[in-house]
Order: C-alpha cells, then sequence, then structure tokens
C-alpha cells in the first residue's frame, strides 16, 4: 500500500464513444498536485467537478453531480485509477461521459500501467472498515466485514444460460485487477434496448463495446472469461467504492447488487463514521 498520494507521470489520452450519449468523447488525463481527483469538462459551458460522494447518481452508470452539470459513465475510470492508488489527477473532457471504449476497463488500466506513477507529498488516508455492517435493497445485498487488505466477494444471479450464478472473491491490488478484472466488459441484453433507447439511454452502445445477450446465449462471442459477467461487476463495484475519497480496507461481498446499492454503501459509511477508522 502506497503511503503517499500518487499522480501520473506524464499525460495520457484515449478518445471514443459513450455508451449512453451516442457522442463521440476525447479524455485527457493529466499529471496533478492537487491531491484530489477533478473534473474538467470543455463543453458549450466549460465547468469543473469535484469528487462529492453525496453528489452522485446512478442510471445503468454512475453519473458525478453538481446541480444540472453532470459527467456519465465514471465507474470503470475510477475502478482502474484506484487499484493504481492514483487520487491526484486532472480529467479533462471534451464531451460529457468517460469514453467507453471496449467495453471494459483494460485500455485505461494498461496505459496507467505503462505511464507510471509518481508518489506526492501529501500523506495518503487509509478507512478501514471495523465494524461489521450490511446494506440491504430488495434482494440485493452487500455485507461489510474488517480485514487486513481489499476484499471483494461478488456474487450475482441471472435467469439466463449464459449467466445463471457466477461468484468470484478476490484481493483487489494492480496486478489482480489488470490479470483477473480489468477485461471483463459490460452486458446487456437484447430484450432490453429499445426500453434503453426510449430513456435516452445505451444510444453508443454495440457488439464493439458491450457483451450482448438474447434469450439464448451470447451473440458477440466468445467471451474473455467463462465468468466475466462477474469479473465486470467487481470493476464497478470498486469504481462505486472509490467516490468515498479514501482507498479502502475491509472486505465487502455483494450479492445481486448494482450501482444503487454501491453508492448507498459508499453513503452509509459517511454517515456512520464508527464503523471505520482513518489511518
Amino acid at each position: 500500500m502506497l503511503a503517499q498520494k500518487a499522480t501520473i507521470k506524464k499525460e495520457i489520452s484515449f478518445s471514443g464513444i459513450g455508451v449512453h450519449s451516442g457522442q463521440n468523447v476525447v479524455c485527457l488525463l493529466k499529471p496533478s498536485t492537487s491531491g484530489e481527483i477533478l473534473f474538467s469538462v470543455k463543453n458549450k459551458e466549460s465547468f469543473e467537478i469535484r469528487i462529492d460522494p453525496l453528489q452522485v447518481e446512478s442510471s445503468f452508470s454512475t453519473i458525478l453531480t453538481d446541480g444540472p452539470r453532470k459527467v456519465h459513465t465514471i465507474e470503470h475510470l475510477l475502478s482502474a485509477l484506484c487499484v493504481f492508488g492514483v487520487d491526484s489527477i486532472d480529467i479533462e473532457l471534451e464531451g460529457s461521459e468517460i469514453p467507453i471504449l471496449d467495453g471494459s476497463a483494460l485500455p485505461i488500466a494498461k496505459a496507467l500501467n505503462e505511464c507510471g506513477i509518481q508518489t506526492l507529498p501529501h500523506k495518503k488516508t487509509y478507512l478501514k472498515v471495523t465494524k461489521p455492517f450490511v446494506v440491504q435493497e430488495e434482494n440485493a445485498s452487500i455485507s461489510v466485514d474488517p480485514d487486513e487488505e481489499f476484499k471483494i466477494s461478488y456474487t450475482i444471479e441471472f435467469d439466463h444460460p449464459a449467466i445463471q450464478k457466477q461468484t468470484l472473491d478476490l484481493v483487489v491490488n494492480a496486478e489482480s485487477f489488470l490479470q483477473e478484472i480489468a477485461p471483463a466488459r459490460t452486458f446487456g441484453f437484447l430484450k432490453d434496448v429499445e426500453r434503453l433507447w426510449d430513456q435516452g439511454l445505451a444510444l453508443g452502445g454495440s457488439l464493439e463495446n458491450a457483451i450482448v445477450l438474447d434469450e439464448r446465449g451470447v451473440i458477440n462471442g466468445p467471451l474473455r472469461f467463462d465468468d466475466e459477467f462477474v469479473r465486470h461487476k467487481i470493476i464497478d463495484l470498486i469504481g462505486d467504492l472509490s467516490l468515498i475519497g479514501y482507498p479502502l480496507i475491509g472486505h465487502f461481498s455483494a450479492h445481486k447488487a448494482g450501482h444503487s446499492l454501491h453508492l448507498k454503501v459508499v453513503r452509509f459509511l459517511i454517515e456512520n463514521p464508527e464503523y471505520y477508522t482513518l489511518l
């Protein structure tokens, strides 16, 4: 674990379509000594947004908000930054959504790994869970227990022949993320496409940036892992949990969860400091 905050050694640029907006986006990651993550959006109206875990929405992705100003689909980028220990960076966007790239976190993780990390004078503070708790939402739950590492256990259950029940346990670090988690792509069901379009969502989704399933199976295989679906859910959970603003020490066990429940765990920790200590 890094003792100091860190930034990237040089600029990283990537571009692509926003999976929900359908718009082309250019994203530039720039080294920063500020000690925080700052989003700078350069549209018709340019604005900056700092991460506030109480100003976040979820709608098939995680959305950072500041009144009417929003940055969409931040979870894959935040997940990669988290596992590499990057907590001081400027993120400049020509657009208002992080590009979906190939639907995974691998292009971003590879770029961070190749770029290298530079530590800063700022001391890094860790949040260590000290008391167990459970957050529930209908038939989904996330239980959180004390541990000496950052661990995730995730279980999904879908009544679909290509998914069914999948479970994975993982100690989260840069190596495990690069090899076991980052390549896993987001997924969706063909039957839901028109409903999502009607809501202004998934306008940039395609067979090139998501696993798509019909009633019988995957229509754009092969899969990168037999259990690629649950592995992608871990990307989302890491990114969402990172909104708390501290690297985490604890065991987070999710069952049939999603962005909404992930964010409820973040809010629970913010509102109940007796369940953790800062190191």
